[in-house]
């Protein structure tokens, strides 16, 4: 007689999947805007945008991961910030063209669930959605026994977002004379943690629980501060302001993403004194033996999110993020460019 083996010995347990999901029906749903139709849980989520509110509205899509920021989560046990880490890379993404987030998804794939964890994971992600105004409105859990080493999870994240055609920010009214404002990071964000790890964890062998005075906590707290999500302030910003374009300062660093968003005929100068890099940047540098190029290639340095606008307008951007708590810096300037040149110059 052949012996039963049900797809719960195989390693995939269904109905802990299907309670754990439901046991965070309620926190999902209060991340729920007012356009989300139907019940939670169904095969798809329906969303109705309020059309009347665009003259020629654009749906406009994201999608990232958290990368090897990962890793630092199994060494810790913290598992929530890296929720939010996933619902800011996308809606950052996202609102630089200068779009609203409407709805988001997930993708949460392990070798077996952990309850803790997995509840961890999405009450961060629900977080993250709240913060941006984006609904939660569904997912999917993949169980793969054998596929991921025990302790482990992958993530993926993808967001949906409106825009009027009117109002996209695609880097074509950006002119000489234009002001580059710098928003705060929280941190490292979600980028060059490859780098990181190799530095930190395998070349010196810091441990994560040891507290350093540079950052008055753990090594393993500094590295995994959630990636800020700008949504709320960006959104304020740009009904009293005209924003020229945003730039997301994410893998690249400063050199691989401002100059998407110039055009051919203009340059970008960084004053690299304009604002305070954080600690963890300088500890970096000084471990990992890299010169100023690559660490403004790689890293955000301490500017998350950046912002052009015409000078008239700078300072009340600045004024305006400041009373929403948003760190802000006239970092540098919009310059003719030349014969030659390159896209941006940081001095």
């Amino acid at each position: 007689m052949t012996e039963r083996i049900t797809y719960k010995d195989a390693g995939v347990d269904v109905e802990l999947a299907d309670r754990m999901i439901g046991s965070l029906t309620d926190r999902i749903k209060r991340t729920f805007r007012p356009e989300v139709l139907g019940k939670f849980g169904g095969f798809a989520a329906l969303v109705r945008p309020d059309w009347h509110r665009y003259e020629s509205p654009l749906l406009v899509s994201t999608t990232d991961g958290v990368g090897t920021k990962l890793k630092i989560a199994f060494l810790t046990g913290i598992h929530d910030t890296v929720g939010i880490d996933l619902v800011a890379m996308s809606v950052n993404d996202l609102i630089v063209c200068g779009a609203e987030p409407l709805f988001f998804l997930d993708y949460f794939a392990t070798g077996g669930i952990d309850p803790q964890t997995y509840q961890s994971v999405i009450s961060g992600i629900a977080h993250g959605c709240e913060e941006a105004n984006c609904s939660l409105v569904g997912g999917e859990t993949a169980e793969m026994p054998d596929f991921y080493q025990p302790g482990e999870y992958d993530l993926a994240g993808f967001c949906v977002g409106i825009v009027d055609e009117p109002r996209v920010l695609d880097g074509s009214k950006v002119q000489p004379g234009d002001v580059v404002l710098g928003l705060a990071s929280t941190g490292l964000h979600s980028n060059g943690f490859s780098l990181v790890r190799k530095v930190l964890l395998e070349r010196k062998a810091y441990p994560l629980d040891a507290v350093w005075p540079e950052f008055g906590r753990t090594l393993g707290e500094e590295l995994l501060q959630p990636t800020a999500i700008y949504v709320k302030p960006i959104m304020g910003l740009l009904e009293r302001v005209p924003v020229s374009a945003m730039a997301h300062i994410t893998g690249g660093g400063f050199i691989g993403n401002i100059p998407r968003v110039v055009p051919e005929s203009c340059s970008v100068v960084i004053r690299r004194d304009a604002w305070e890099i954080p600690p963890i940047f300088d500890v970096l540098k000084r471990e990992a033996g890299l010169d100023d190029d690559e660490m403004f290639r790689t890293f955000n340095m301490g500017v998350g999110l950046v912002i052009i606008v015409p000078a008239s307008q700078s300072q009340n951007a600045v004024d305006y993020l400041r009373t929403v708590d948003v760190r802000t810096w006239h970092i540098g300037d919009v310059i003719p460019r030349e014969v030659g040149a390159q896209e941006i110059s940081i001095v």
